[in-house]
Protein backbone atom coordinates (compact mmCIF):
# COMPACT_ATOMS: atom_id res chain seq x y z
CA UNK A 1 0.00 0.00 0.00
CA UNK A 2 1.22 3.43 -0.88
CA UNK A 3 1.74 5.31 2.48
CA UNK A 4 2.52 8.64 0.85
CA UNK A 5 -0.78 8.51 -0.40
CA UNK A 6 -2.89 7.22 2.65
CA UNK A 7 -1.01 10.20 4.38
CA UNK A 8 -2.09 12.63 2.27
CA UNK A 9 -5.16 11.98 1.98
CA UNK A 10 -5.88 11.83 5.45
CA UNK A 11 -4.03 15.59 5.89
CA UNK A 12 -6.40 16.31 2.94
CA UNK A 13 -9.48 15.43 4.90
CA UNK A 14 -8.65 17.09 8.16
CA UNK A 15 -7.70 19.91 6.69
CA UNK A 16 -11.23 20.30 5.19
CA UNK A 17 -13.31 18.93 8.18
CA UNK A 18 -11.69 21.00 10.71
CA UNK A 19 -9.27 23.72 8.41
CA UNK A 20 -12.08 25.02 6.29
CA UNK A 21 -14.29 25.99 9.19
CA UNK A 22 -11.58 27.56 11.03
CA UNK A 23 -10.55 29.62 8.25
CA UNK A 24 -14.08 30.80 7.49
CA UNK A 25 -14.57 32.01 11.23
CA UNK A 26 -11.40 33.70 11.02
CA UNK A 27 -12.42 35.40 7.58
CA UNK A 28 -16.03 36.08 9.69
CA UNK A 29 -14.10 37.65 12.58
CA UNK A 30 -12.19 39.97 10.20
CA UNK A 31 -15.30 41.08 8.55
CA UNK A 32 -14.09 40.36 5.24
CA UNK A 33 -17.90 38.98 4.68
CA UNK A 34 -21.16 38.22 6.33
CA UNK A 35 -24.43 35.66 5.12
CA UNK A 36 -26.93 37.44 4.85
CA UNK A 37 -30.28 35.47 4.99
CA UNK A 38 -33.77 35.76 3.29
CA UNK A 39 -35.78 38.38 4.93
CA UNK A 40 -33.44 39.69 6.98
CA UNK A 41 -31.52 42.65 8.04
CA UNK A 42 -27.86 43.08 9.53
CA UNK A 43 -26.83 46.49 11.20
CA UNK A 44 -23.98 46.66 12.23
CA UNK A 45 -22.83 49.50 15.35
CA UNK A 46 -19.69 50.65 16.11
CA UNK A 47 -18.76 52.92 19.27
CA UNK A 48 -22.15 53.55 19.75
CA UNK A 49 -23.27 54.34 15.72
CA UNK A 50 -24.48 52.89 13.05
CA UNK A 51 -21.69 52.29 10.19
CA UNK A 52 -23.68 50.00 8.01
CA UNK A 53 -27.13 47.91 6.92
CA UNK A 54 -27.13 44.79 4.86
CA UNK A 55 -30.65 43.89 4.14
CA UNK A 56 -29.66 42.21 0.72
CA UNK A 57 -29.94 38.55 1.37
CA UNK A 58 -27.00 36.23 -0.27
CA UNK A 59 -23.19 36.60 0.45
CA UNK A 60 -22.09 40.17 1.15
CA UNK A 61 -18.63 40.73 1.01
CA UNK A 62 -18.53 43.87 4.46
CA UNK A 63 -14.99 45.64 3.17
CA UNK A 64 -16.08 47.27 0.01
CA UNK A 65 -19.17 48.37 2.11
CA UNK A 66 -17.47 49.28 5.37
CA UNK A 67 -14.30 50.10 4.81
CA UNK A 68 -11.49 49.96 7.60
CA UNK A 69 -14.36 49.62 10.27
CA UNK A 70 -14.98 46.11 9.15
CA UNK A 71 -11.62 44.48 10.58
CA UNK A 72 -12.93 45.72 14.05
CA UNK A 73 -16.70 45.45 14.00
CA UNK A 74 -17.01 41.68 14.65
CA UNK A 75 -14.74 42.17 18.19
CA UNK A 76 -15.11 46.25 19.14
CA UNK A 77 -18.76 46.49 17.40
CA UNK A 78 -21.88 44.32 17.61
CA UNK A 79 -23.86 43.08 14.27
CA UNK A 80 -27.77 43.36 15.06
CA UNK A 81 -29.96 40.65 13.33
CA UNK A 82 -33.57 41.99 12.60
CA UNK A 83 -36.45 39.77 11.12
CA UNK A 84 -38.37 41.47 8.40
CA UNK A 85 -40.99 38.62 7.77
CA UNK A 86 -44.47 39.65 8.00
CA UNK A 87 -45.77 39.32 11.22
CA UNK A 88 -49.38 39.56 12.76
CA UNK A 89 -51.02 39.75 16.84
CA UNK A 90 -54.73 39.31 17.69
CA UNK A 91 -55.99 41.33 21.41
CA UNK A 92 -58.87 40.02 22.42
CA UNK A 93 -61.96 41.33 23.95
CA UNK A 94 -60.54 45.08 24.05
CA UNK A 95 -63.48 46.53 26.50
CA UNK A 96 -65.50 49.23 24.26
CA UNK A 97 -69.25 50.91 25.01
CA UNK A 98 -71.56 51.53 22.51
CA UNK A 99 -73.84 54.18 22.29
CA UNK A 100 -76.39 53.10 24.06
CA UNK A 101 -74.20 52.16 27.10
CA UNK A 102 -74.00 48.45 26.21
CA UNK A 103 -70.56 46.75 27.52
CA UNK A 104 -69.17 45.16 24.18
CA UNK A 105 -66.02 43.66 23.50
CA UNK A 106 -63.88 43.51 20.39
CA UNK A 107 -61.30 41.32 19.00
CA UNK A 108 -58.67 43.35 16.55
CA UNK A 109 -56.02 40.98 14.97
CA UNK A 110 -53.61 42.74 12.35
CA UNK A 111 -50.37 42.11 10.41
CA UNK A 112 -47.04 43.97 10.92
CA UNK A 113 -43.43 44.30 9.83
CA UNK A 114 -40.34 45.69 10.19
CA UNK A 115 -40.09 48.99 7.83
CA UNK A 116 -36.61 50.44 9.48
CA UNK A 117 -34.34 48.07 11.17
CA UNK A 118 -32.64 51.44 13.07
CA UNK A 119 -35.95 53.04 14.35
CA UNK A 120 -37.27 49.26 15.23
CA UNK A 121 -33.70 48.73 17.70
CA UNK A 122 -33.11 52.75 19.08
CA UNK A 123 -36.26 54.33 18.98
CA UNK A 124 -38.35 51.59 21.49
CA UNK A 125 -36.91 49.51 23.51
CA UNK A 126 -40.01 47.37 22.94
CA UNK A 127 -41.76 48.44 19.79
CA UNK A 128 -44.04 45.32 19.55
CA UNK A 129 -45.34 45.81 23.20
CA UNK A 130 -45.81 49.47 22.02
CA UNK A 131 -47.79 48.81 18.89
CA UNK A 132 -49.64 46.46 20.51
CA UNK A 133 -50.74 49.16 22.88
CA UNK A 134 -51.32 51.52 20.46
CA UNK A 135 -53.68 49.35 18.70
CA UNK A 136 -55.72 48.60 21.66
CA UNK A 137 -55.93 52.49 22.76
CA UNK A 138 -56.92 53.47 19.37
CA UNK A 139 -59.87 50.74 19.29
CA UNK A 140 -61.28 51.95 22.57
CA UNK A 141 -60.97 55.56 21.77
CA UNK A 142 -62.11 55.02 18.36
CA UNK A 143 -64.83 52.95 18.39
CA UNK A 144 -66.28 53.83 21.55
CA UNK A 145 -69.69 55.22 22.02
CA UNK A 146 -70.37 54.15 18.09
CA UNK A 147 -74.28 52.91 17.73
CA UNK A 148 -74.99 49.30 18.45
CA UNK A 149 -76.17 48.66 14.99
CA UNK A 150 -73.17 49.66 13.26
CA UNK A 151 -70.91 48.19 15.76
CA UNK A 152 -72.28 44.73 15.13
CA UNK A 153 -71.91 45.02 11.14
CA UNK A 154 -69.99 47.71 9.54
CA UNK A 155 -66.66 46.28 10.65
CA UNK A 156 -64.57 47.38 7.43
CA UNK A 157 -65.43 50.86 8.33
CA UNK A 158 -64.14 50.24 11.91
CA UNK A 159 -60.92 48.67 10.66
CA UNK A 160 -59.58 51.66 8.60
CA UNK A 161 -60.50 53.92 11.32
CA UNK A 162 -57.88 51.87 13.49
CA UNK A 163 -55.42 51.60 10.81
CA UNK A 164 -55.66 55.52 10.20
CA UNK A 165 -55.03 55.96 13.12
CA UNK A 166 -52.34 53.68 14.20
CA UNK A 167 -50.37 53.63 11.18
CA UNK A 168 -48.13 57.13 11.87
CA UNK A 169 -46.62 56.47 15.23
CA UNK A 170 -46.04 52.61 14.58
CA UNK A 171 -44.03 54.35 11.96
CA UNK A 172 -42.10 55.77 13.99
CA UNK A 173 -40.75 52.55 15.86
CA UNK A 174 -40.16 51.67 12.79
CA UNK A 175 -43.00 49.09 12.22
CA UNK A 176 -45.02 48.96 8.82
CA UNK A 177 -48.83 48.20 9.40
CA UNK A 178 -50.29 45.67 7.03
CA UNK A 179 -54.31 44.64 7.45
CA UNK A 180 -56.20 45.41 10.65
CA UNK A 181 -59.63 43.37 11.27
CA UNK A 182 -62.32 43.62 14.08
CA UNK A 183 -62.68 39.43 13.73
CA UNK A 184 -65.10 39.41 16.69
CA UNK A 185 -67.70 41.67 18.40
CA UNK A 186 -69.56 40.37 21.00
CA UNK A 187 -71.34 41.22 24.65
CA UNK A 188 -69.25 41.19 27.91
CA UNK A 189 -71.95 41.56 30.72
CA UNK A 190 -73.40 37.54 31.48
CA UNK A 191 -76.54 39.07 32.63
CA UNK A 192 -77.12 40.85 29.37
CA UNK A 193 -76.16 37.80 27.36
CA UNK A 194 -78.64 35.86 29.24
CA UNK A 195 -81.65 38.02 28.58
CA UNK A 196 -80.85 38.60 25.03
CA UNK A 197 -80.65 34.15 25.07
CA UNK A 198 -83.97 34.59 26.60
CA UNK A 199 -85.50 36.92 24.30
CA UNK A 200 -84.44 35.01 21.04
CA UNK A 201 -85.52 31.95 22.67
CA UNK A 202 -89.29 33.57 23.09
CA UNK A 203 -89.15 34.86 19.93
CA UNK A 204 -88.25 32.03 18.29
CA UNK A 205 -91.12 29.93 20.16
CA UNK A 206 -93.54 32.90 19.55
CA UNK A 207 -92.53 31.98 15.22
CA UNK A 208 -93.09 28.43 15.72
CA UNK A 209 -96.16 28.76 17.44
CA UNK A 210 -97.12 30.73 14.57
CA UNK A 211 -96.09 29.07 11.81
CA UNK A 212 -98.17 25.78 13.87
CA UNK A 213 -101.04 27.84 13.89
CA UNK A 214 -101.21 28.86 10.18
CA UNK A 215 -100.90 25.26 9.50
CA UNK A 216 -103.59 24.10 11.34
CA UNK A 217 -105.62 26.96 10.20
CA UNK A 218 -104.83 26.28 6.24
CA UNK A 219 -105.80 22.34 7.02
CA UNK A 220 -108.88 23.31 8.67
CA UNK A 221 -109.56 25.82 5.59
CA UNK A 222 -108.80 22.64 3.19
CA UNK A 223 -110.50 20.02 5.37
CA UNK A 224 -113.83 22.42 5.90
CA UNK A 225 -113.78 23.09 1.77
CA UNK A 226 -113.45 19.28 0.87
CA UNK A 227 -116.61 18.40 3.53
CA UNK A 228 -118.42 21.72 1.99
CA UNK A 229 -117.70 20.18 -1.74
CA UNK A 230 -118.83 16.56 -1.24
CA UNK A 231 -122.10 17.74 1.35
CA UNK A 232 -122.82 19.51 -1.79
CA UNK A 233 -122.31 16.70 -3.90
CA UNK A 234 -123.89 14.17 -1.29
CA UNK A 235 -126.90 16.69 -1.58
CA UNK A 236 -127.41 16.84 -5.85
CA UNK A 237 -126.61 12.62 -5.25
CA UNK A 238 -129.65 12.32 -2.99
CA UNK A 239 -131.88 14.53 -5.06
CA UNK A 240 -130.98 13.47 -8.46
CA UNK A 241 -131.57 9.42 -6.62
CA UNK A 242 -135.26 9.63 -6.00
CA UNK A 243 -136.09 10.24 -10.07
CA UNK A 244 -133.36 7.55 -11.31
CA UNK A 245 -134.74 5.07 -9.07
CA UNK A 246 -138.47 6.30 -9.76
CA UNK A 247 -137.10 5.96 -13.74
CA UNK A 248 -136.58 2.30 -13.33
CA UNK A 249 -138.89 1.03 -11.33
CA UNK A 250 -141.52 2.48 -14.26
CA UNK A 251 -139.00 0.71 -16.47
CA UNK A 252 -139.49 -2.13 -14.67
CA UNK A 253 -143.17 -2.22 -14.06
CA UNK A 254 -144.56 -1.49 -17.29
CA UNK A 255 -143.99 -5.96 -17.58
CA UNK A 256 -145.30 -7.54 -14.98
CA UNK A 257 -143.44 -10.77 -15.08
CA UNK A 258 -140.38 -8.64 -15.01
CA UNK A 259 -141.51 -7.04 -11.80
CA UNK A 260 -142.51 -10.10 -9.82
CA UNK A 261 -139.22 -12.20 -10.86
CA UNK A 262 -137.00 -8.75 -9.32
CA UNK A 263 -139.13 -8.33 -6.30
CA UNK A 264 -138.70 -12.50 -5.45
CA UNK A 265 -135.11 -12.37 -6.36
CA UNK A 266 -134.48 -9.34 -4.09
CA UNK A 267 -136.64 -10.87 -1.04
CA UNK A 268 -134.56 -14.24 -1.56
CA UNK A 269 -131.74 -12.17 -1.81
CA UNK A 270 -132.59 -10.60 1.74
CA UNK A 271 -133.25 -13.81 3.28
CA UNK A 272 -129.91 -15.53 2.79
CA UNK A 273 -128.09 -12.20 3.70
CA UNK A 274 -130.19 -12.45 6.75
CA UNK A 275 -128.63 -14.32 10.45
CA UNK A 276 -132.23 -15.47 11.14
CA UNK A 277 -133.31 -19.30 11.96
CA UNK A 278 -136.26 -20.48 9.44
CA UNK A 279 -138.66 -22.84 9.98
CA UNK A 280 -139.38 -24.70 6.28
CA UNK A 281 -143.16 -25.53 6.06
CA UNK A 282 -144.19 -27.80 3.55
CA UNK A 283 -146.93 -25.85 1.38
CA UNK A 284 -147.99 -27.02 -2.25
CA UNK A 285 -148.69 -24.03 -2.76
CA UNK A 286 -145.35 -22.52 -3.26
CA UNK A 287 -143.11 -24.05 -5.52
CA UNK A 288 -139.63 -21.75 -4.40
CA UNK A 289 -139.94 -24.01 -1.06
CA UNK A 290 -140.25 -27.40 -2.68
CA UNK A 291 -137.09 -26.39 -4.63
CA UNK A 292 -135.34 -25.20 -1.89
CA UNK A 293 -135.98 -28.49 -0.05
CA UNK A 294 -134.89 -30.79 -3.14
CA UNK A 295 -131.65 -28.69 -3.69
CA UNK A 296 -130.79 -30.05 -0.09
CA UNK A 297 -128.54 -32.61 1.32
CA UNK A 298 -130.48 -36.20 1.89
CA UNK A 299 -132.69 -36.57 5.51
CA UNK A 300 -130.41 -39.01 6.94
CA UNK A 301 -127.14 -36.20 6.64
CA UNK A 302 -128.87 -33.25 7.23
CA UNK A 303 -128.25 -31.84 10.69
CA UNK A 304 -130.94 -31.79 13.70
CA UNK A 305 -133.02 -28.49 13.26
CA UNK A 306 -132.54 -26.06 15.76
CA UNK A 307 -134.69 -23.22 16.18
CA UNK A 308 -135.77 -20.17 19.13
CA UNK A 309 -139.79 -21.22 19.00
CA UNK A 310 -140.86 -24.45 20.70
CA UNK A 311 -142.61 -25.93 17.99
CA UNK A 312 -140.67 -28.86 16.27
CA UNK A 313 -140.40 -28.62 12.40
CA UNK A 314 -142.43 -30.39 9.88
CA UNK A 315 -140.99 -33.70 8.38
CA UNK A 316 -138.85 -33.29 5.12
CA UNK A 317 -140.80 -33.85 1.95
CA UNK A 318 -139.48 -36.58 -0.39
CA UNK A 319 -137.50 -35.18 -2.80
CA UNK A 320 -139.56 -33.86 -5.51
CA UNK A 321 -138.65 -35.48 -9.55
Amino acid sequence: MNHPLLAATVISFVAFLIGVPILLGVARLLGIYAIVRERQCHVYVLFGKVIGILNEPGLCFLWPRLGWKALFVQSLGRCQITDMRLDQEYLRSQPVNSEEGAPMGIGIWYEMYISDPVAYLFKNIDPRGSLAANVSNSTVRCLSNLPLAKMLVDRHAMSKTVRDEVTPKSNEWGYQLGSIYIRKVHFRDPEMIRQIESKVVNRLRQVTAAIKQDGVNQVSIITSTAERQAAVEFGKAAAVRPAIVGKAMAEIGSDAKVGDTLFELLETQRIVEGQANLTLVRSPQHALIADLLAAGPPAAERPPATGRSSREMAPAPPPLK
